[in-house]
C-alpha cells in the first residue's frame, strides 16, 4: 500500500474547464506534482507538430523547471541551455493511450462481477519493462485501468510512463472508473451476470447506490440536511465520479451494447462518458454520440468486416465519417503492444481516418477525453516538457524515436543507448 504521507504530499491541481465537468475546486482526486527539474534545454529540429497549431519548420523548443518555456523559429539558445541538435528529426507532444494493462499486478479481481471498492494505484510498478518499451515508442501518459474480467473492475490511474516513485509518474488519482459491459465480463457459471440483462442490471444498481451515496453527503455537506449519512467504503470513490471530476471508462462494443453503455452511463446517470473498443458494428451509434458530446476511443481492433455490404470498414474512420470529432485510438496494451500506438494510428489512417485526425486521436483528443489536456497533448507553452524525437513523419513505420523527454527530464535517448524499439 501506498504511505498516507505519501497520498497527503500529492499536489492538487486545478484541471482545464471542460463542459464535462463543473467549475470550482476539485475535492475528490489526487493530482501528482508538477516537478521542476533543475535541466534546460534548447531543442533544434526540421519539422515541430505542436498539434493545437500549424507545424512550425527549422524550429526550436525551450525547455525549463520541467515545462515548455517558448517554442517557434529562430529563437536564440540562451545561456545555460544544453541544445539537443536534431535538425533532421520531427518534434512532436508525447502520445498519450487512454487504455492500458501494462506495468502492474492484479488487473482482475472477480469473485463479485462488481467491485467498485478496487483501486490499481497501489500496484502499479514503477519503472517495469512494459514501460520503458512504451517510452521507446513515443508513449509517455498511460490511462491504467482493471482489466474487463468482472463489469465493474474499479479505479484506473493516469500516469507518466517514466519516473522514479508513484510520486514522479502520477497525473490524476482516480483517471476513471472502469466499466466491461458484454463480452469478457460474462460469465460462465450462469450467475448473475452471465448475459447482458444481468450485467446491465449490475451495472446499474451499484452506480444508483453510488449516486444516492454522494448526493446524501452532498445534502449534508451543504446544510440541506443534518443526518450525517454513514460513511461507506465500497461508495465513497463514486462521489468524484457524481461530480464529474473524472470519467467513467466503458470496455463496450457492437451496436446494441454501446446503445447500451450510452443510456445507462450518459443518459441515465449522467457520468462523464468515455468509450473504450467501440468496435464492429458500434459505429452505426456514431450520431447519437455526436448529439451528446460522448468520447470515443477506438481500438485494440482496427477494422470490421461489413458482411451487409461485403467490404472492410476502419473502426475509427467509420465513427469520424458520421460525426465524431471526440475520438481517440488505443492499444489495450498488452493486447497490441504499448509501443505500437503509433501503428495502431497509422493503420487506421490506411483504412480511411484523415491523418491530422489520427494525430489528434492519439496526442490532444486523448488528452481532452480525460480532462488532462491543460498538461499533455500538445506542445504548448506553460505545458508538461513531453517531447518525442523521431526521424520522420510519426506515422511512417520507417521513421522511430530518437529521443523522448518526460516531465523535462530526458526518458530515452538513443546516442546514450541502444534502440529498444
Amino acid at each position: 500500500m501506498i504511505a498516507l504521507t505519501l497520498l497527503l504530499t500529492l499536489a492538487l491541481q486545478e484541471p482545464a474547464a471542460d463542459q464535462n465537468r463543473p467549475s470550482g475546486i476539485r475535492k475528490y482526486c489526487l493530482y501528482g506534482k508538477r516537478h521542476e527539474p533543475a535541466e534546460k534545454y534548447a531543442i533544434r529540429v526540421a519539422k515541430i507538430l505542436s498539434v493545437t497549431s500549424a507545424p512550425i519548420d527549422h524550429g526550436v523548443i525551450l525547455v525549463s523547471n520541467g515545462r515548455i518555456e517558448k517554442i517557434g523559429r529562430d529563437i536564440a539558445v540562451p545561456e545555460g541551455y544544453a541544445l539537443l541538435d536534431f535538425k533532421d528529426a520531427w518534434a512532436m507532444p508525447g502520445l498519450v493511450d487512454l487504455h492500458a494493462h501494462i506495468a502492474a499486478t492484479d488487473w482482475n479481481d472477480t469473485v463479485y462481477p462488481v467491485n467498485p471498492e478496487m483501486r490499481n494505484l497501489d500496484v502499479l510498478r514503477v519503472g517495469h519493462d512494459d514501460l520503458k518499451f512504451a517510452v521507446a515508442g513515443g508513449v509517455t501518459t498511460i490511462l491504467q485501468i482493471p482489466g474487463s474480467g468482472s463489469n465493474m473492475g474499479g479505479f484506473g490511474t493516469l500516469m507518466k510512463t517514466h519516473g522514479d516513485s508513484i510520486e514522479d509518474v502520477l497525473v490524476r488519482f482516480p483517471g476513471a472508473l472502469k466499466i466491461a459491459q458484454a463480452g469478457n465480463p460474462e460469465r460462465g457459471g450462469g450467475d448473475l451476470g452471465a448475459g447482458r440483462s444481468g450485467m446491465n442490471w449490475l451495472i446499474r444498481n451499484v452506480l444508483e447506490d453510488g449516486r444516492r451515496y454522494h448526493e446524501a453527503w452532498l445534502a449534508y455537506e451543504e446544510g440541506r440536511t443534518k443526518v450525517k449519512p454513514e460513511h461507506s467504503g465500497r461508495l465513497e470513490m463514486f462521489r468524484g465520479l457524481f461530480a464529474r471530476e473524472f470519467p467513467v471508462a466503458v470496455h463496450t462494443q457492437i451496436f446494441q451494447v454501446v446503445q447500451s453503455t450510452m443510456r445507462i452511463c450518459h443518459d441515465e446517470m449522467k457520468l462523464w462518458t468515455v468509450t473504450d473498443h467501440s468496435t464492429f458494428d458500434g459505429y452505426k451509434n456514431a450520431p447519437e454520440f455526436a448529439s451528446r458530446g460522448i468520447w470515443t476511443v477506438c481500438g485494440p481492433r482496427g477494422y470490421w468486416l461489413d458482411t451487409q455490404e461485403s467490404k472492410f470498414r476502419g473502426i475509427a474512420s467509420s465513427w469520424h465519417e458520421r460525426g465524431v470529432t471526440r475520438l481517440g485510438i488505443n492499444t489495450d496494451s498488452p493486447v497490441v503492444p504499448q509501443e505500437d500506438l503509433f501503428y495502431q494510428a497509422a493503420m487506421n489512417i490506411r483504412l480511411g481516418l484523415p491523418e491530422e485526425i489520427a494525430l489528434k486521436a492519439v496526442t490532444i483528443n486523448a488528452a481532452r477525453a480525460m480532462g488532462i489536456d491543460d498538461r499533455v497533448g500538445s506542445l504548448e507553452v506553460g505545458k508538461d516538457a513531453d517531447i518525442v524525437i523521431k526521424t520522420g513523419d510519426p506515422f511512417d513505420v520507417r521513421s522511430w524515436v530518437q529521443l523522448v523527454i518526460i516531465n523535462g527530464k530526458i526518458a530515452y535517448d538513443t546516442r546514450r543507448e541502444p534502440r529498444r524499439y
